[in-house]
């Protein structure tokens, strides 16, 4: 009798366990419904940092629902610090920032940029606005809980716990110090996420972008809370997990509970960080999956930087051959499409990247996606299209010119990192009858062009007398992704190595070269070349070598294009096949064996393959 007893109690618990399990498969499938395309759409860092406006948001809206809706861009997206009243753009405003939040510490819109949100409505407004047009509403939050929310020890909503019951300083955000950590399995913890996703389903909200949750430390736990709430309000809220590079040990999990999550920290418009995706994107290819997606950041395009945290107002510095890389590449790849310039000021030619049909349906219908091969100097992707038997064929050309050979330099750092003492070192070499100076900035083994550094006091010297180099012109300087500033650090501020400010100088991005006449009788040149501090306490990145040349330090250009070509037989393909260009629309004509398309240097051509029937 008890035997039989146990045995039943045994079948329960096994029932009830699996019954869980479905429960939460089903769970999660719905939640991976809610993205069963890549999600596509715009966000407003690329453009306005910190800054972004209600107008600004609603401009671009308008914009969206005229031109774009129609091709499948729906999200509209709020980056960072909504709620600070008085940010900046090129940084944040950490010394005395304007914070606003309600009695639980939950963040509320700044009034004075979203007027809307006035007497506590929040994003509903705007979120209203936009689902009138048809769109999407989401909104970039950080990891964990206010400070303030603690330093006022604010309550928790629905408990008799308050913010400092569930909070820790450690594994703080080290480049924006606005949240404390949520301690996991505290009482209230999870309370805390609910009344956050509460208030944002309550806006209508349809997107959440979550930083400093997946790198440089994932945050496993704090994610399953953030699921755990998203389920709860029963409302469709895409979760967007970032920085990057999520660490891959951690794909299954993020894939299970995330419908997108970032490949590589922030992508800007720099030929070398979009190269390096095509490494990136291998590595992640297998782990895509119906309603999640490996996200390889935002579009760098159209008019990006008005009030940004890096650079000045600009056109995107992406060639159009560039350009076609990054569009084509992204499709073939299925990563979801933000993007990132203000859409009112784009022109004909970044329209017509964005309204490519046959382009789009390569990413929002392709299957078996994955890469032929990537080299040095070229690449090639391939995918099946559903239910005709058709193929679809991404080539690129990635040739690069060396920028620069080191063994002709005349000066060399070596590598400098964070580990570096002083993270600085100096210069003093013999310029004697030298009529060229080229100074060199290079990136180190981080492949992040966006490390900050700086030439300090660079000088000419004779025996009697010495010539500051920032008080000449320079003939010829290039940058990672903006121009380098004279007596000021590349990103606009204090030119400061190992906490120390200086007044002259000259402050660049890897990489970097930035050439010099030198005057005639000058015969030493010295300088103190460092890291930047603002690099130095980034996730990634702060790996650079210093160079001083005396002649071109580059090599020859590679042609403006080259052949690449696709051998059928190793693609397990045989016959004849009729090969459409899906950038222009144009049949490119029956090929059998080989096709061998001339792509230009930097670009990429898409195509479409089908079988000729005979």
């Amino acid at each position: 009798m008890i035997k039989s007893k146990f045995k039943k109690i045994g079948l329960f618990i096994l029932f009830f366990s699996i019954s869980n399990v479905e429960v939460q498969a089903q769970s999660d499938k719905k939640f991976h419904d809610w993205a069963a395309t890549p999600p596509m759409g715009w966000n407003s860092w690329d453009c306005y940092g910190p800054t972004v406006t209600e107008a600004e948001v609603k401009a671009n809206a308008d914009y969206m629902a005229k031109y774009l809706k129609p091709y499948g861009w729906d999200y509209i997206v709020v980056d960072i610090r909504w709620y600070v009243g008085n940010d900046k753009a090129h940084g944040y405003n950490e010394k005395d920032p304007d914070y606003v939040l309600d009695q639980y510490g939950r963040f509320l819109p700044a009034v004075n940029r979203f007027p809307s949100a006035a007497g506590g409505k929040g994003f509903k407004p705007l979120a209203d606005y936009l689902h009138k047009k048809g769109l999407k509403f989401g909104i970039h939050i950080m990891r964990g809980i206010p400070v303030i929310a603690v330093k006022q020890n604010l309550p928790i909503k629905g408990t008799n716990v308050t913010a400092r019951d569930i909070y820790s300083d450690k594994n703080q955000c080290s480049w924006l110090r606005d949240m404390y950590t949520v301690v996991p399995g505290k009482p209230g913890a999870q309370e805390y996420y609910n009344s956050l996703f509460e208030l944002y389903a309550s806006w209508g909200l349809d997107f959440v972008k979550i930083d400093d949750l997946s790198s440089p430390i994932y945050f496993e736990e704090e994610i399953n809370m953030i699921r755990k709430a998203i389920d709860r309000t029963r409302r469709k809220i895409v979760l967007s997990t970032s920085p990057g590079e999520t660490p891959i040990a951690h794909a299954d999990h993020v894939q299970k509970n995330a419908n997108m999550w970032r490949t590589v920290g922030d992508f800007w418009d720099s030929w070398q960080q979009l190269k390096e995706h095509f490494e990136v994107f291998e590595r992640w290819n297998k782990w895509r999956s119906y309603g999640a997606y490996p996200d390889g950041d935002m579009l760098p395009m159209g008019k990006i930087g008005i009030r940004a945290e890096r650079g000045n107002p600009r056109m995107t510095n992406f060639t159009p051959d560039e350009q076609y890389t990054l569009m084509t590449l992204w499709s073939i790849f299925k990563s979801p499409l933000m993007f990132g310039g203000n859409l009112p000021d784009n022109d004909p030619f970044t329209i017509s990247l964005l309204t490519n049909k046959k382009v789009l349906k390569v990413l929002n219908e392709s299957i078996n996606n994955k890469p032929i091969f990537t080299d040095e100097n070229k690449a090639a992707w391939i995918a099946d299209e559903p239910g005709t038997g058709a193929k679809y064929l991404a080539v690129f050309n990635t040739t690069d010119q060396k920028i620069t050979i080191e063994e002709k330099a005349v000066w060399n750092s070596g590598l400098l990192t964070k580990e570096t003492p002083g993270h600085s070192k100096r210069v003093d070499i013999d310029i004697t009858g030298v009529k060229k100076l080229y100074l060199v900035v290079n990136d180190g083994d981080h492949k992040t062009d966006w490390d900050h550094a700086n030439w300090i006091a660079p000088t000419l010297y004779t025996e009697k007398d010495s010539l500051k180099l920032t008080d000449l012109k320079w003939i010829k300087a290039t940058s990672g992704w903006e121009k380098p500033n004279v007596n000021k650090s590349v990103s606009g501020n204090d030119l400061t190595i190992n906490k120390v400010k200086y007044e002259n100088g000259i402050g660049t991005h890897s990489n970097s070269i930035i050439e010099f006449d030198v005057p005639e009788g000058y015969t030493r040149f010295k300088a103190l070349v460092g890291l930047d501090e603002a690099c130095v306490t980034q996730n990634v990145g702060a790996t650079v070598k210093f160079l001083v040349f005396t002649e071109n330090p580059s090599g020859a250009l590679p042609p403006p294009s080259m052949k690449i070509p696709i051998h059928f037989k190793e693609l397990g393909l045989s016959g004849s096949y009729l090969i459409t260009d899906l950038w222009s629309g144009k049949v490119v004509g029956e090929f059998s064996g080989e096709f061998s398309p001339e792509i230009n240097l930097h670009g990429a051509g898409l195509y479409r393959i089908i079988k000729v029937s005979k």
